[in-house]
């Protein structure tokens, strides 16, 4: 037995508002997405932080990217060992079955998931270490990136950590035998950015420099 309420009022009435203003608009568009189905050109693995806007950043309408959202936008490692893998089930169905044409993996500023895993290998959140924490055995992908964390301040390295979420999930991506065979048949292209949340800027991995650049 489910324990499922009604919707609160507000998302009841913004619900009727978007009913009745955008899609009366657009009614002809939102009808063909659903006869035709989906044709997006591009993935996106972002985190499931609220403040994260994929299709605001990008100016995107329904239909143009498959998002798949999670802790920490992390990618892990290919593995099918008959196991559950609801991130891995998705880029599987962007690449082999939607043939997107580029996978962005999408890293922001103040990543809470991120800031965990720094405690959590810092030795300062053990309730993290424990085998029941489902966050804790996440964020075990981004250990890795925790050792190479160059000497700084907190704020410097939580940053580099960020960042490293973003690289990680992109070698971890080149595991998956048909995303390397769809890059190295140039049907896939892999692209690597973080957002600044604050001030709205956007930095894509440079694989030649090592390092995170302007988005000019």
């Amino acid at each position: 037995m489910t324990h499922a309420r009604p919707l609160p009022e507000y998302l009841i009435r913004r619900y009727l508002g978007w009913k009745a203003t955008t899609y009366a608009e657009n009614q002809g568009w939102y009808r063909r997405l659903a006869e035709e189905g989906q044709r997006p050109r591009a993935m996106v693995v972002s985190c499931c932080d609220s403040r994260v806007h994929v299709t605001s950043i990008f100016g995107a309408d329904q239909g143009e990217f498959f998002i798949h959202r999670n802790i920490a936008n992390l990618v892990p490692p290919y593995a099918p060992d008959s196991d559950h893998h609801g991130t891995s089930a998705a880029v599987e169905y962007a690449v082999s079955t939607l043939h997107v044409s580029h996978l962005i993996v999408l890293g922001h500023s103040g990543c809470g998931g991120v800031e965990g895993c720094y405690d959590m290998c810092s030795g300062d959140a053990p309730e993290l270490e424990k085998t029941t924490s489902f966050i804790g055995r996440w964020m075990d992908i981004l250990r890795p990136g925790y050792d190479r964390l160059p000497q700084g301040d907190r704020s410097e390295r939580l940053r580099a950590l960020e960042q490293e979420s973003v690289v990680i999930s992109l070698d971890n991506l080149m595991g998956f035998p048909f995303v390397r065979e769809a890059v190295e048949d140039g049907r896939l292209t892999l692209h690597g950015l973080w957002n600044h949340i604050g001030d709205g800027s956007l930095r894509y991995w440079d694989e030649t420099r090592h390092s995170f650049e302007p988005l000019n």
